[in-house]
C-alpha cells in the first residue's frame, strides 16, 4: 500500500511538537501539505512538502486522504465537518467538541461518508499512565478503590497575545488538560454515573479556568482528578490505593519535552524515564509484604498514528475513535454544570 498522503491544518506548537514529527518518520503516511497562512516554519524543516495558505486550498487536493486538524480549539467542529464534506479522513486534536451535538453530527457525517473520524487523545501512550494501566490489570494491588490523577503548573501570570487566555468556558484548563485526564479515567474504569466539580479562575485578572477538582462517580472507586497552574511545589502525578496495597507516582512523561528540543522519534531510549522518577508500589502478595520501585513503562506517542495507519488500511476503528471519546465531552459539560448547580450531574 502507498503511504497514505496527509494533510496538516496547522504548523504551531501542536504540528510542529506532536503531529509532524510522528506523521513524517511513519512510513505508513507521506505529509502531503501543512497549512501557514503567512509563514514558511514548515517547509524550513521538511522542505520536501507542500505549503497551502488555507484550509480550504488544502482540503481541495484531491490527493489528499488524511487530515489532522490541529487549529484553534473553537474551530474543530466546522474543520473537521468541511473535511470529513470533502471525503477526507480525520484526526482531530482535542479538546474534540464542545457541545455534544456537534460531536453527534460529526460522528454522523463521517459514518455516512464511510470515513475515519479520530481524537488525538495522545496521553494514552504517556509512560506513566501506561504503567499505572499495567498495574491495575495486574491485580497486584487487590481490588483498586481509589485513583488519583494530578497535574501541577506555575503559571502565575496571564500570558500575552493567545486565545487561550480570552474570556470564553472553551478555552480554559479544563477542555485544555482535563479532556486528557478525563479520557484516561475513562479508558481505566469506563464512563462514571455522575460528575461532581469545583472549577474555578485564581490566578489574578484570569479570564479563563485555571483549576478544577473534578470527582467522577463510579460504584466501587472512588477517582479524583485535579490540576491548576498555581502548582509550584510538585506532588503525585498519580494515586492509586487498593484493598492490597498503593503505587504512588511522581514526574511527567519525558516525550514532549523531548519533541520540543526537535528531537526525531524513534531515536534509542526514546519516552524511556530516568528511575529516580519509576513509582513506588507498596503491596503484599501470597502473605509477602513487598515495597520498591515499579519500572515506568517506555512512553510511545508514535502508537498514536500506527493506530491510525492500522484503522485506514482494514477499515476497523481506532482505539480514539471519535464515538468512545464524545463521552469525555459530555463529562466535561456536566462538570461545569455541577459548579453551576452545585451538586453531582448524571452523565447521559
Amino acid at each position: 500500500m502507498k503511504p497514505i498522503q496527509t494533510g496538516i491544518a496547522s504548523y504551531g506548537m501542536s504540528g510542529a511538537v506532536f503531529h509532524a514529527p510522528f506523521l513524517d518518520v511513519h512510513p505508513g503516511f507521506e505529509i502531503h501539505t501543512i497549512v501557514e497562512r503567512n509563514q514558511d516554519k514548515a517547509r524550513m524543516r521538511y522542505p520536501y512538502v507542500r505549503t497551502a495558505r488555507s484550509f480550504d486550498e488544502m482540503i481541495a487536493c484531491p490527493d489528499i486522504r488524511l487530515v489532522v486538524v490541529n487549529t484553534p480549539d473553537v474551530t474543530h467542529y466546522a474543520l473537521a465537518r468541511k473535511a470529513l464534506l470533502a471525503d477526507k479522513d480525520v484526526v482531530v486534536e482535542k479538546p474534540f467538541v464542545f457541545d455534544p451535538k456537534e460531536g453527534e453530527d460529526l460522528i454522523a457525517l463521517a459514518g455516512e461518508r464511510g470515513r475515519m473520524l479520530a481524537v488525538y487523545q495522545n496521553r494514552r501512550w504517556d509512560g506513566d499512565f501506561l504503567t499505572v494501566r499495567k498495574v491495575i490489570q495486574s491485580g497486584i494491588l487487590g481490588r483498586v478503590v481509589e485513583f488519583q490523577s494530578s497535574y501541577q503548573r506555575f503559571r502565575n501570570y496571564i500570558q500575552a497575545n493567545t486565545w487561550k487566555e480570552k474570556a470564553d468556558k472553551r478555552v480554559g484548563l479544563t477542555y485544555n488538560l482535563g479532556s486528557h485526564m478525563i479520557d484516561q479515567a475513562v479508558t481505566l474504569f469506563g464512563v462514571p454515573q455522575a460528575v461532581y466539580a469545583d472549577i474555578d479562575s485564581l490566578r489574578d485578572q484570569s479570564e479563563v479556568d485555571d483549576y478544577y477538582h473534578i470527582q467522577l462517580i463510579y460504584p466501587n472507586v472512588k477517582v479524583s482528578l485535579r490540576a491548576g497552574y498555581l502548582m509550584r511545589e510538585e506532588t503525585p502525578r498519580y494515586y492509586l490505593h487498593g484493598t492490597q496495597g498503593s503505587f504512588i507516582k511522581y514526574g511527567l512523561d519525558p516525550q514532549e519535552e523531548i519533541l520540543k528540543t526537535g528531537a526525531v522519534p524513534g531515536t534509542p531510549n526514546w519516552g524511556v524515564e530516568q528511575d529516580s522518577l519509576w513509582g513506588v508500589l507498596n503491596t503484599e502478595v501470597c502473605g509477602i509484604h513487598i515495597r520498591g520501585k515499579v519500572e515506568t513503562v517506555q512512553g510511545n506517542y508514535a502508537a498514536f498514528y500506527d493506530d491510525i495507519y492500522r484503522s485506514l488500511c482494514d477499515g476497523t476503528p481506532p482505539q480514539t475513535d471519535a464515538a468512545k471519546v464524545l463521552p469525555v465531552i459530555r463529562i466535561i459539560e456536566a462538570a461545569f454544570r455541577s459548579v453551576r448547580e452545585q451538586k453531582a450531574i448524571p452523565v447521559g
